[in-house]
């Protein structure tokens, strides 16, 4: 019951990330590093610290407790990731949220899932065992799954016209967008990492009465303050270039209504990981895999709004037959995952 319960939390937090890019569909006006500047302010500051706070007992009390070592590893991490979580946006905007989530999760599952054991260096008993193998199995199937999926953009690519492209995905371009989500899955992967170097933070905080349902939200605060920095530090610069930093005094912007819809997408963001946290206190001895069910989740979903938004309007069938298959392998290797979990309890 502890892994089906951890597959339905990780599911959930996959639901929140594969939507939280839809509410900065609403904002008017804005350019792209002003929103998300003031999304990820909800998304890695304030987030945290509020739902950290309602879950954490003693929470400030515990990251000052932490060892110093832990805390720069946990953050530097973060800081990693936050590249990754920076061109992330860059994917979407170039490859839309089906394709988009495919190529760079896929590719975030895989390193996430696999670098953590290798680190370790358990790699070799997890081959040697029935359960592992079928969580290796699983992460194949995945990244089977995603290459399909980008054979389905290339086929998108090919069928349509350039007009055709940007009538839903404005910015449209399948090279560009490619290569910002190889770089950004790559990247995006060393949260997985920062959550294992955190484990002595979490830990602390059950010492000190938390829930270890709740347990990782303690780490989150540190590396989403990592990748708070990162990103911040590149959408003020943008600001400042592009003098867009008018955008948060433009009155002939709906300026309030922004921010909200801002803070629906960094909230619904943070969620993915409140659930992930919760979700990976369950997976026991093979926690390291609920990376990939995390990110085979995230896919599904956003697949599946990629399709209700019409994304792939005027894509022939085979395109639409492929990007199908290549949907249902990944969601196939959740169930592989799981399988390989099970055996391992």
């Amino acid at each position: 019951m502890a892994v089906f319960w951890g597959v339905v939390l990780h599911a959930i937090g996959g639901f929140a990330s594969g939507s939280f890019y839809l509410p900065y569909r609403n904002v008017k006006g804005w350019a792209w590093e002003s929103y998300w500047l003031v999304g990820g302010l909800f998304s890695w500051l304030v987030a945290p610290f509020v739902l950290g706070s309602l879950t954490v007992p003693d929470l400030l009390e515990v990251l000052k407790q932490a060892p110093t070592d832990t805390l720069l590893w946990t953050y530097f991490w973060g800081v990693l990731w936050g590249f990754g979580g920076l061109t992330f946006g860059l994917a979407m905007r170039y490859l839309g949220l089906s394709l988009g989530m495919a190529v760079t999760l896929g590719l975030c599952a895989v390193f996430g899932t696999l670098v953590p054991p290798i680190y370790l260096g358990t790699l070799s008993t997890l081959v040697s065992t029935t359960s592992g193998m079928f969580v290796l199995l699983g992460v194949g199937v995945c990244v089977l799954g995603i290459g399909i999926c980008g054979l389905a953009g290339m086929m998108k690519e090919r069928h349509l016209t350039d007009e055709q492209k940007k009538a839903v995905i404005t910015e449209f371009d399948i090279r560009k967008g490619l290569a910002v989500a190889v770089f950004s899955g790559i990247l995006s992967a060393c949260f997985s990492f920062g959550l294992t170097a955190g484990q002595p933070i979490s830990e602390l905080a059950v010492k000190h009465g938390t829930d270890t349902l709740y347990m990782n939200n303690a780490t989150l605060v540190i590396i989403l303050l990592g990748g708070l920095t990162t990103n911040a530090i590149w959408t003020i610069y943008l600001n400042i270039r592009n003098r867009t930093y008018t955008d948060y005094t433009n009155h002939s912007t709906p300026i309030w209504t922004n921010v909200f819809f801002c803070a629906l997408a960094g909230f619904t963001w943070y969620f993915q990981f409140f659930f992930y946290g919760m979700g990976d206190s369950q997976m026991g001895a093979y926690r390291f895999s609920g990376w990939t069910l995390h990110m085979a989740f995230i896919i599904a979903f956003s697949s599946f709004w990629g399709l209700y938004l019409h994304e792939w309007k005027g894509a022939n069938r085979p395109t639409l037959r492929t990007i199908s298959l290549g949907i249902a392998t990944v969601v196939l290797s959740t169930v592989i995952v799981g399988i390989g979990n099970y055996l391992a309890e």
